[in-house]
């Protein structure tokens, strides 16, 4: 395959996320990037059968070490988060567990957010504790949390930012200081809410970064997938570890659409901030919202911190009233255009209900002055919400409707 290395790419975002990791076709002269769906490769050189076998570039030998489409769509997420390597995953999900899994060991300890995806949330609380990890879950959104539960221990501090569901943001250059300053201590941030449009996490001093590309860099919501980019030395032996090993790689199928869906994310990212500003501040003036929570509000209690950290809001936000379980029933049955649905960064607007207390039985389980801050953003509840790139007007429309 003759793609550009990333580092080869110049220019602004727009244009790496169109040319970074893609050539024409050497053979056809093809302009858009080939789908390669083999599972075996042929090879001119005997080698070995392990992974351990492998050189530094051993070209395709089994997709599940290595295919050119992922590869290519490696090569453009690293040219657009500033990173030296990528490694792809089946899913966020497995991303995330591949990340924890591929670098922690028995008697290791993590420092993670208290707020987070809940699958990551309930993973760290109930599978890693069983292979003798110890965690601790902490408010990031104050780094000082940070600093005090880091331990001789501590291998890596995990953060989420903005936060799942409830948008509460952490500052990742501090928290980076705080980690580095304690030692060999990893940060890895799951950055999919901000995306690299937003958001670069290794160029504030973060380790690794983390997205489950199903959401707004797919942007479509056809094609799971997942990454973890950072150094070419972490990546490397992940790859090893939480590829070749665990097995969750991602379909060449669905990087090629993913990485079609990353040649327009630098648009489609304008329009869902400019949109979800418009439906914040609806949300915000009408009269049965309580409180809206949305990165780009000056009426967010960390809005300072998102306008330096964040080149761009994204489209995540959440609402309260004061009848949010009889709200949902009228949503899922009366909504137009939104649809009353999970996941999120979608080229359709979503909007899903997430009770405080069922939140606190399954997934994230806080008491105290944890659950209290959790409560300051979400109160009882939060209508999570993905703005999609619908006309405001009739998204508001509709809101407005099912309101009342």
């Amino acid at each position: 395959m003759s793609a550009k290395d990333n580092k080869e790419i110049a220019g602004g975002l727009r244009t790496r996320a169109i040319h970074a990791g893609e050539a024409p076709d050497p053979v056809t002269g093809a302009s858009a990037p080939n789908l390669v769906m083999s599972s075996t490769f042929v090879t001119e050189e005997a080698g070995g059968f392990s992974a351990h076998d492998l050189s530094d570039d051993p070209g395709f030998l089994y997709t599940r070490w290595g295919n050119p489409t992922v590869q290519q769509l490696e090569r453009k997420l690293s040219a657009l988060e500033n990173a030296d390597a990528c490694l792809c995953f089946a899913s966020g999900m497995a991303a995330a567990a591949g990340l924890l899994l591929g670098t922690l060991s028995q008697g290791d300890h993590l420092v993670v957010s208290d707020t987070n995806y809940a699958g990551v949330a309930e993973l760290v609380r109930d599978t890693l504790p069983r292979m003798g990890i110890e965690v601790t879950p902490v408010d990031t959104s104050n780094a000082d949390n940070v600093q005090a539960a880091i331990r001789p221990n501590t291998r890596m501090v995990m953060l989420e930012t903005p936060a799942n569901p409830i948008c509460r943001l952490c500052d990742i250059k501090a928290i980076a200081e705080i980690a580095h300053a304690a030692g060999d201590i990893k940060v890895a941030v799951d950055s999919t809410f901000a995306t690299p449009i937003a958001t670069r996490p290794i160029d504030l001093g973060a380790d690794y970064v983390y997205h489950s590309l199903t959401k707004y860099i797919g942007g479509h919501g056809d094609a799971a997938g997942g990454a973890v980019l950072g150094s070419t030395e972490d990546i490397g032996a992940l790859r090893l570890e939480a590829s070749i090993h665990f097995g969750g790689i991602l379909s060449p199928f669905n990087a090629w659409l993913i990485m079609r869906g990353c040649a327009t994310l630098p648009l489609r990212m304008r329009a869902h901030e400019e949109t979800a500003l418009d439906v914040a501040g609806f949300l915000e003036s009408h009269a049965r919202v309580t409180r809206v929570v949305y990165p780009g509000l000056a009426s967010h209690p960390q809005h300072e911190l998102a306008a330096r950290q964040m080149d761009n809001f994204s489209a995540m936000l959440t609402f309260q009233v004061e009848d949010g379980p009889a709200l949902a029933d009228r949503m899922a049955k009366e909504l137009q255009i939104l649809h009353y649905a999970v996941s999120l960064g979608h080229h359709r607007s979503l909007v899903f209900w997430m009770g405080t207390d069922d939140l606190m039985k399954t997934s994230f389980r806080l008491e105290g002055d944890q659950l209290k801050s959790f409560r300051a953003y979400a109160g009882d509840g939060v209508f999570r919400v993905s703005i999609g790139l619908e006309d405001a007007e009739d998204l508001c429309a509709d809101l407005d409707r099912v309101l009342g």
